[in-house]
């Protein structure tokens, strides 16, 4: 039996304690990805697993955020402060610590089905757990593995008395979870849907607002509500920002924009506004880099000009990115629930002015009757084409205290219905569909403050929307397919092959860098719809071991999009064209984007396997494929700086930002025995006035060192100052 209302408790262990009352000592709990993690109450049961071992544990999730600690004793000390004003106040998730230190107990598993990138390469017990699984079948796994507790957090509906929550950065895979298990509850199985209060969540409403009642116990005590781990906004390069600015001459006014976390997401965002704000100057880019001869796919299915239309979102992840969109004007293209009318909106049939035009299009769609019926007028108000207050009665409109004819084609009956009976505008419209949210605190401050219509165009919802045509829904498939015209489906991979695989989620040893996550789907969407691509950015380059080395390669044993799905391929060197050509044009396009220092390479091996004809020769404008060239376009040393590193943004002080770029040449620098040797050599020598940096050493507490260890750190970090150009070459700092 199911109540109206959840049983509520004030404290994590009272928590704990209802669950196991409800389902016993053997939990299998369900956890959303990122920030929708419930952490008080995760906290409790985790303990109480810690110090009962007849509770056998095992927490289902993706993506369990902790806040930084650094590996070196440099980064260390150059992270604490940060991190302390950044997660000072936010508990941390202790499980997911004692999965990083090795200290879960026995009777405790965790298994994620995406990791935050890179971070469990080196752990061979979450490697061993890891589930594999694309994001829309997610759910369908989780049941698999017998889930019977799920922990949520929630936004509490605030300023009135309500029994709704909104699901707000989570009911991604929760819409279609918390049903399946109710019925399993009412089937006679032992579940407890948990959910967890926490108002610094944004409240957002559709298709995320839930009835309280959807869970069996409400964890809500607003005095030991915390702040939302944040995600720091990342540095975007020139290497990056070449790769926005490339991607983004790719999208259409009109179209869809799926697009994903990280800097080159960023820089596509970033450019995105450039184009729309400021045509002009995105112009010159585009002309200097002679996008329309060199790019001709940017010709073929992109555009140069302002989105005058506007675009739609329709991605897994919302990202801050398209708040800075809403904001200029380039997210404003609404879409609608029902598919005959979208088709109407994109055949320009019917615009977002109401008019009697609108009913005529209407009934010529055989969307509606003339005359008009009761379930015409309730639909026709549920879309603001008629107003609100117009009531069928009788067989005729009934509105302000006035009768009419319902007759479309009388003359006289018209003239009643537009004067007194139509609306102004469509009603109803979203500019994006989501399926969860992590970002930056000030991305969660813009949700927070948007105003009732602003937060009615967004709406949270199943990642099955979202990242999938077809679902168990019926008539989805021709609605997504309307709303979603002119998709481009933006993600990023770590390597791809000249035949045109792709690797983002592992490597060809089999250890896991991420997931799968939604990338599949949408790539297989981008083949199903008729006027989509799938555009995958890649950096042509990575450092590996104190070396540089090719991101393009001629084949890789592992794949997570396979060969036979390629389409568009974005690098900072320009993008490739792999849709429906040969192997040999295939090979030659992902050759032309390649870093030049690994062209000739590439082609010895693709004409050795004969995909390539053996007397072919390297265009001489393929062959200025550099760091430089990228940088005198992205990067120029003088003028105004369009492509700033950081677009949207920084948590960190000037200070930081300094320090940073040091520590991270200091740790190129050191990536080879040879190399960290050298830098512990040159170290040695007796520093200069250090006065100018002092403020930088006193940040990271080596302004005084004591004893031989700090004073080697001190001597590495002035050597990773130089490095970074912030020093001078024998440690005599720059003025």
């Amino acid at each position: 039996m199911v109540s109206d209302s959840p049983v509520k408790v004030a404290s994590g262990e009272a928590c704990v304690d209802a669950v196991i009352e409800r389902v016993g000592n053997r939990i299998i709990l369900g956890l959303p990805l990122g920030l929708g993690k419930p952490v008080r109450f995760v906290n409790a049961l985790y303990r109480r697993a810690q110090q009962d071992a007849t509770i056998d544990l095992h927490i289902i999730t993706a993506i369990s955020m902790l806040a930084p600690q650094g590996h070196s004793s440099l980064e260390q000390r150059f992270l604490e402060p940060f991190a302390h004003r950044l997660y000072g106040d936010i508990p941390e998730l202790e499980y997911a610590r004692d999965v990083v230190d090795g200290q879960l107990p026995d009777n405790v598993r965790v298994s994620e089905f995406f990791f935050k990138a890179g971070s469990f390469l080196g752990n061979t017990e979450q490697q061993r757990n890891y589930v594999c699984t694309n994001y829309t079948h997610a759910v369908r796994d989780l049941l698999a593995q017998g889930v019977n507790v799920v922990g949520q957090l929630v936004a509490p509906a605030q300023g009135k008395e309500s029994e709704l929550v909104s699901l707000s950065c989570n009911p991604d895979l929760s819409l279609d979870l918390l049903p399946a298990l109710r019925a399993r509850a009412e089937a006679g199985e032992a579940i407890a849907l948990v959910a967890e209060t926490n108002r610094h969540l944004p409240y957002l409403g559709r298709d995320a607002e839930v009835a309280a009642s959807s869970f069996d116990i409400l964890l809500d005590r607003q005095k030991t509500e915390y702040p939302l781990f944040s995600v720091p906004q990342m540095a975007v390069s020139s290497v990056d920002h070449a790769i926005g600015f490339y991607a983004s001459t790719l999208l259409k006014d009109g179209g869809t924009l799926q697009v994903g976390i990280g800097s080159l997401g960023a820089a596509l965002v970033h450019s995105t506004l450039l184009r729309h704000t400021r045509n002009a100057a995105w112009r010159q880019i585009f002309d200097a880099l002679e996008v329309a001869r060199r790019q001709p796919a940017a010709q073929q299915c992109g555009d140069t000009g302002t989105f005058e239309e506007g675009l739609y979102g329709c991605s897994e992840m919302m990202v801050d990115g398209f708040m800075h969109l809403l904001q200029a004007g380039v997210l404003k293209r609404e879409v609608f629930d029902h598919a005959g009318l979208q088709r109407l909106i994109n055949e320009g049939k019917v615009g977002l002015e109401v008019s009697l035009a609108t009913l005529d299009a209407l009934r010529e769609a055989e969307l509606i009757h003339s005359p008009l019926r009761a379930r015409d007028v309730h639909w026709l108000s549920h879309y603001g084409i008629l107003h609100a207050d117009v009531r069928y009665k009788g067989g005729r409109l009934v509105v302000q205290g006035q009768t009419l004819e319902p007759d479309l084609d009388d003359a006289s009956a018209r003239e009643g219905i537009a004067l007194l009976a139509l609306g102004q505008r469509l009603q109803g419209g979203v500019v994006l569909h989501g399926g969860f949210y992590l970002g930056p605190e000030a991305f969660y401050q813009q949700l927070r403050q948007l105003t009732p219509g602003q937060r009615d165009r967004i709406c949270m919802t199943s990642v099955n929307y979202i990242n999938h045509l077809y679902d168990h829904r019926l008539g989805n498939q021709q609605l997504k397919a309307a709303q979603r015209k002119e998709s481009r489906f933006v993600n990023s991979a770590m390597m791809h092959t000249l035949d045109g695989a792709v690797v983002s989620d592992g490597l060809d040893d089999g250890r896991v860098v991420s997931g799968v996550g939604g990338q599949y789907n949408f790539v297989a969407m981008a083949h199903e719809l008729p006027d989509a691509r799938s555009i995958l950015t890649l950096r042509s380059t990575r450092s590996s071991g104190g070396k540089t080395v090719s991101n393009i390669v001629f084949n890789y044993a592992h794949c997570t999009i396979p060969r036979h799905l390629r389409d568009l391929v974005v690098t900072e060197y320009g993008i490739a064209d792999l849709r429906g050509k040969s192997d040999e044009q295939v090979y030659l396009e992902m050759i032309r984007i390649a870093d030049s220092r690994f062209q000739p390479k590439l082609l010895k091996q693709a004409k050795r396997a004969g995909k390539v004809a053996a007397d072919y020769e390297l265009p001489e404008e393929w062959r200025h494929n550099t760091t430089e060239s990228v940088r005198a376009v992205f990067q120029p040393a003088t003028g105004e700086e369009l492509f700033p590193a950081f677009p949207f943004g920084c948590d960190f002080s000037e200070d930081e930002l300094a320090l940073g770029r040091a520590l991270k040449a200091l740790k190129a620098a050191t990536a080879s025995r040879r190399g960290k040797l050298a830098l512990l050599w040159r170290g040695l020598g007796a520093p200069a006035d250090l006065s100018p940096v002092l403020p930088l050493l006193k940040r990271m507490g080596l302004n005084a060192p004591k004893g031989l260890r700090e004073k080697l750190h001190q001597r590495l970090l002035l050597q990773g100052l130089t490095l970074a150009g912030l020093l001078g070459t024998k440690g005599i700092p720059k003025t």
